[in-house]
């Protein structure tokens, strides 16, 4: 069966809604529901019981372009600032260096057992050195997986911040197999502008996002979620125009954003948080469409075969030559190293090859597949496993909240305060997101001539208004008044 403009809607949204019902229920036989998405993808192909001729790699590598946008800057925007600035270095460490070290490692294993040459062996090396944010953010967020130590923020932080490296690698390794006249210096430049560009223009877009979210005017709320759309691409594709690398941008734009107070940001949130899903679930079924399985088997063994040398070998020597600058547990370096799964992104960027058209490009799309799915179902279905084995995991009882969602939790908040706003007061006519409240209160309703307002980011105080505001602690009460500028009126006595 052949993809028309007829059936292409009707066999997506059946594929989509087929690997939605099947996702929930996955968890309960342990198997990620990514995985899950690509056999779905992979049986409604043209080797499949569903026939659909798909061998467009130009459309599936755009594709992956666009769902790698809305995945990176979903987990940007869910990335805590507090949690992840004592592990910044870590992080940083292992989404470069690490990456660069397992490329090298993993090339020169592939080189040494097959005819690639080195270049060739670099660029396979290179597609498969970063983890997946992808798989990483899917797995430890639907397991809702509580580590020691500062571990999954480093993990995640990782995760989302490394595919710069890998794609610049990718890249600069192609351009060397394409040009063998070229010398192995020449990829230095590349990596310096794309990764400096990149980080510049990342943090410089978030700022001004910012500055437009805040202050345009829109009539409805449901189009501030469309206006960071629009916002998130042109930072992708502004960075990329000038030189740098677009996912560094928008990963760092989001961070930056994440941790800001935005009109509608609750909104925003579950606004992307719901397309970062769709978009996995479109990635993975593309893929999955994209491979012919019947390819993959002459492959699996030398695919094997580099899967547990990335796994046991790469990886691990990666993590712990990144980390030596660090104090850390050895079992925390041991679970960094477990926790290196490879995903959609892997395949995405050997996509590059195929459309490069060199000789072994084939060869290396379906290794790459192949130690992707390998990789998904060794270390993504033995995470929480090995975080019981290493000792890293939290109970239950005491697996810690992101503050926002603490705050928004069962457990009753001890302090109301009803504040009344005279009409020379500082907040008058200022948005709630201007007003840089703490993260510890809310404005639960106003008060207005009589009638209760629900309020939001974009919600004017006016004169008179009674504030009726919810906290854990009278600190926080406190930090509200600061926020108002106001003086807390002292507690009548009996």
């Amino acid at each position: 069966m052949s993809l028309t403009i007829e059936n292409i809607l009707l066999i997506g949204s059946i594929l989509l809604f087929i690997s939605i019902v099947a996702g929930k229920t996955s968890y309960r036989f342990g198997v990620p529901t990514l995985i899950l998405f690509l056999t779905i993808g992979m049986l409604a192909g043209s080797d499949g019981i569903g026939g659909i001729l798909f061998d467009d790699p130009k459309l599936a590598q755009f594709i992956g372009i666009i769902s790698l946008n809305f995945i990176l800057f979903s987990g940007g925007l869910d990335t805590n600032w507090m949690a992840v600035k004592p592990i910044l270095w870590k992080g940083i460490t292992l989404s470069t260096l690490g990456v660069l070290l397992t490329a090298l490692s993993l090339g020169t294993f592939v080189w040494l057992i097959t005819d690639f040459t080195i270049y060739e062996s670099m660029l396979l090396g290179s597609i498969v050195s970063s983890t997946d944010a992808a798989a990483v953010f899917s797995i430890l967020r639907s397991k809702s997986l509580a580590l020691k130590n500062n571990l999954r923020p480093t993990l995640e932080l990782e995760s989302g911040s490394n595919d710069p490296m890998a794609y610049v690698l990718t890249i600069a390794f192609l351009s060397l197999v394409v040009n063998q006249d070229k010398s192995v210096l020449s990829i230095v430049p590349l990596f310096l502008q794309q990764m400096i560009l990149g980080g510049l223009a990342g943090f410089l877009f978030g700022k001004l996002s910012k500055i437009i979210i805040n202050r345009i005017r829109l009539d409805f709320e449901g189009l501030y979620p469309v206006l960071v759309i629009a916002l998130m691409f042109i930072t992708f594709s502004a960075t990329d125009f000038l030189g740098g690398n677009g996912f560094l941008a928008i990963y760092i734009c989001a961070v930056y954003l994440g941790n800001q107070d935005l009109i509608h940001k609750k909104t925003i949130m579950k606004m992307f948080d719901g397309l970062a899903w769709l978009m996995q679930i479109v990635l993975f079924l593309t893929l999955g469409l994209l491979v012919f399985p019947t390819q993959i088997l002459p492959v699996m063994g030398i695919g094997l075969l580099i899967s547990l040398f990335l796994i046991l070998v790469a990886r691990p020597l990666s993590v712990f030559l990144s980390l030596l600058p660090f104090k850390m547990r050895l079992k925390s370096r041991a679970y960094i190293s477990w926790a290196g799964l490879r995903g959609a992104v892997p395949i995405v960027f050997a996509t590059y090859p195929l459309l490069a058209g060199i000789e072994q490009a084939g060869m290396i799309f379906n290794i790459v597949f192949f130690i992707s799915v390998t990789s998904v179902l060794i270390q993504g279905t033995t995470l929480s496993i090995f975080s019981k084995w290493l000792k890293v995991a939290l109970p239950q009882k005491v697996k810690p909240l992101a503050p926002t969602d603490a705050f928004l939790t069962e457990h009753p908040r001890t302090i109301m305060e009803e504040i009344k706003i005279q009409n020379d007061s500082y907040a008058v006519n200022k948005k709630i997101v201007d007003l840089t409240f703490p993260k510890t209160a809310i404005i639960a309703m106003i008060k207005r001539d009589e009638k209760y307002l629900t309020a939001n980011g974009a919600t004017v105080i006016e004169a008179f208004d009674t504030l009726i505001v919810l906290a854990d602690t009278p600190k926080g009460i406190d930090q509200v008044y600061n926020a108002l500028q106001m003086k807390k009126e002292p507690a009548e006595s009996d």
